[in-house]
């Protein structure tokens, strides 16, 4: 059981409409709504269950009227007087949840029957939350206020969500009255009193250090040793609390805990397999907010002592969140704790581990932490879900280019019926896949097939699209390549061709394939990888290297000129670029971007540009490089873009699937980066997205809106082209691009 006072979202007043009460309920965990009085007298309850069975049995539905007309009044509460073990026993296993009230009837509270997830300071954790990582300062800042400060300051820079300290009054907690001169003490009590006496901060010191994480924005917490201190950090207002494993069996320092009603994270070190079962049992019976931690108390602790995987036992005893707070040496165990189901993670802090002090000598530094975190993250992205199996965007990529398909091993005239012997496998997997072969014998091919050629859902009775004529505001192309552009010119009435080119291309005579001068204009795609393995990068910190991708570049422009005599092009042809700038391992810090941009422009001042228009294309933050994803750094935010176009008078190919997973990694508005970039767009490459990486996605099946960028691009864009960029939208004759042609001009002409 846990109770909160903060409960808004699970409240109305009665005179509140039902449609509101419906929104309530529709975004709640529980499925339930409270009705109360304007001056918060508990009045009644409305679940999902009330309300589906008020809409079936209602023949005339008015979701205006007020909801104290279909209220279930019959409802059960407790007092807030009530013990939380008789309150805990009302809701165990009876209700999700129920209203706690005063002697007035007000109501002030819900206790829930749930542990599922707490909130600290505006931050939820739960098992689909990313993990609440504590750096553990405690006294390691040796009585320094101006330590304590850098090691905030630290903690934020190894993006800790929480620096947590340590009070204790020693009058409270030693026996002795925390005395440094009790001869009769422990060698270890000696020791420990010892450091505790000189490295604690002063109440006013350990509050401004609070204040200053407030400051830094990270989460401040503490671990109260006693019911003073306590007392003095409900005064100044912190947000939770830290149990520490030596009081887990102290009922009446955790009972003070529980009454302020804020979480608490509870480590279990020290404590034997029945005082745990005890703990969490008094701990469920308080109503409070709480998280067990998996612990070893050992300083450093042995590897073979750990028992990692007792975590799990403790979730299932507890039904509860689980975390670990180590105390190990290194990083690799509590990155471990996170495949396990570790919700939270505590590891301790320093600036030096040669400083006084036990704790330093098991703390990380700033540089260990930060790879831990990195590390944690990393795990937490790889997890994923226990969901079906479904295929990454770079697997399609190398499925594509590395699996089989079923092909025609002999010419096949349409309405032939499919034998087993017309049908081999052979690689690549650009068509159906191997094990769908016994659906294909016995079709009736819809069209013929050459001897070699792919076999596609459309041969089993899938519908397919065929090319038709289409009206767009916008001129508007298909890519091509040499092979197929003169056959993907006949089947509509296309404004442009887009040509991507491979490096083989670039070594091709294209005469070959061009038979008259064709009368649409020409845009190129230059390629992004180049004989020996060279990824195209004009802005590389290596001299050579860039200087090669230069020379590169240049012979692209110079095919591009030779190929512009063919076409019917009034303007300058403008060439698309992935124009470099990716990482290996990481994004690259702004700054840094800075000086790519810089040797971006030196690139461009060294090529001949004569007739030629170079457009970078804006990019995804995590590209996929044939098969393998990256980081990119250069043309994926708009400020940088508008930058670099205003600064160089240059314009840009505008790819909406990759701006789209830009906007959706920096938690930017899609509609004000278009809004941004717009002026500075000659072209457009048109295709859906979805999350961080899911690019190429074919138009509707993503999550862009397709009719407010239709709008936009109308008004905004009116003289940028276009072509449809969907991933293999080439395949069985240009399906994929004739689909996205279809939706986007449903869109465009809603708003044309």
């Amino acid at each position: 059981m846990i109770i909160e006072r903060s409960f808004s979202g699970y409240v109305v007043f009665s005179e509140d409409t039902i449609l509101n009460a419906l929104n309530k309920i529709s975004e709640n965990k529980e499925r339930l709504i409270f009705v109360v009085s304007e001056s918060g007298n508990l009045e009644g309850a409305l679940s999902d269950g009330d309300l589906r069975r008020w809409l079936i049995s209602t023949p005339d539905i008015n979701l205006q009227k007020p909801i104290r007309e279909i209220m279930n009044t019959d409802i059960r509460w407790a007092s807030m007087d009530d013990s939380p073990e008789d309150i805990s026993q009302l809701i165990e296993g009876k209700y999700t949840a129920i209203p706690l009230v005063d002697a007035n009837k007000r109501m002030i509270a819900v206790a829930f029957c749930r542990h599922g997830e707490i909130e600290i300071a505006g931050r939820i954790i739960s098992k689909n939350s990313p993990v609440f990582i504590i750096a553990e300062i405690g006294n390691n800042h040796n009585g320094s206020l101006e330590r304590a400060k850098l090691l905030i300051d630290e903690a934020v820079s190894s993006s800790a969500d929480c620096a947590k300290f340590q009070m204790r009054s020693m009058d409270q907690v030693y026996k002795n009255s925390g005395s440094t001169e009790d001869d009769s003490a422990d060698l270890g009590a000696q020791y420990t009193l010892d450091l505790l006496s000189k490295f604690q901060l002063s109440d006013e010191q350990l509050f401004e250090a609070f204040d200053y994480c407030y400051e830094r924005g990270i989460i401040p917490l503490c671990t109260p040793w006693d019911e003073e201190s306590l007392a003095k950090l409900e005064d100044y207002g912190l947000q939770g609390y830290k149990l520490a494993s030596a009081d887990f069996t102290n009922y009446k320092l955790i009972s003070a805990i529980a009454q302020t009603r804020k979480p608490f994270f509870c480590s279990t070190g020290m404590s034997t397999e029945r005082e745990i079962i005890d703990g969490i049992s008094k701990l469920k019976s308080l109503g409070a907010p709480f998280v067990l931690l998996h612990c070893n108390s050992t300083y450093p602790a042995p590897f073979k002592d750990i028992n990692l995987k007792y975590m799990l036992h403790l979730e299932q005893q507890g039904q509860c969140l689980v975390g670990y707070s180590g105390h190990e040496r290194g990083i690799n165990v509590a990155i471990a704790a996170v495949s396990l189901g570790a919700r939270v993670v505590e590891k301790h802090f320093t600036l030096d581990r040669n400083m006084e002090g036990n704790d330093h000598k098991v703390s990380l530094l700033p540089n260990e932490f930060s790879r831990m975190v990195i590390g944690i993250r990393q795990i937490e992205k790889a997890l994923g879900t226990v969901d079906e199996r479904k295929l990454t965007q770079g697997e399609m990529m190398n499925r594509e280019n590395l699996a089989k398909s079923l092909v025609a091993s002999v010419d096949i005239q349409a309405g032939a019926t499919i034998t087993e012997n017309m049908i081999e496998v052979r690689s690549p997997g650009q068509g159906l896949q191997p094990n769908r072969k016994n659906e294909l014998i016995g079709c009736v091919l819809p069209t013929a097939k050459k001897i070699g050629d792919f076999f596609f859902s459309s041969d089993i009775g899938t519908a397919r699209t065929q090319a038709k004529d289409y009206e767009f505001p916008h001129k508007w192309g298909v890519p091509v390549r040499y092979h197929d552009m003169m056959k993907m010119l006949e089947m509509s009435n296309m404004d442009l061709l887009e040509i991507h080119l491979s490096y083989k291309d670039m070594s091709l005579d294209f005469k070959k394939y061009i038979k008259v001068p064709i009368d649409v204009g020409l845009t190129v795609h230059s390629p992004e990888l180049f004989e020996g393995d060279h990824t195209l990068d004009l802005c590389s910190l290596d001299d050579t290297y860039r200087k090669r991708s230069v020379v590169e570049m240049q012979q692209v422009i110079n095919l591009t000129r030779e190929l512009s005599e063919s076409f019917n092009n009034q303007l300058p042809t403008c060439i698309v670029t992935n124009v470099g700038g990716f990482s290996h391992d990481s994004h690259i810090e702004v700054a840094q971007t800075l000086d790519l941009y810089n040797l971006l422009k030196d690139s461009f001042s060294e090529l001949d540009m004569d007739g030629i228009e170079i457009i970078p294309q804006t990019m995804p933050p995590f590209p996929w490089h044939f098969g393998g994803q990256q980081f990119h750094n250069l043309f994926v935010d708009a400020e940088s873009i508008v930058q670099f176009c205003k600064k160089n008078s240059m314009r840009v190919c505008l790819d909406t699937s990759h701006s789209k997973l830009a906007c959706n990694h920096g938690n930017w508005s899609f509609t004000d980066f278009v809004r941004k970039v717009a002026p500075y767009t000659a072209h457009m490459h048109l295709a859906d997205a979805t999350g961080v990486d899911g690019e190429g996605i074919q138009i509707t099946d993503g999550e862009i809106d397709w009719l407010a960028f239709a709008d936009l691009a109308v008004d905004l864009m009116p003289n940028a082209t276009f072509i449809p960029e969907i991933w293999q939208g080439h395949k069985n004759n240009g399906e994929g691009a004739w689909i996205a042609l279809e939706g986007l001009e449903r869109y465009f002409k809603k708003v044309s």
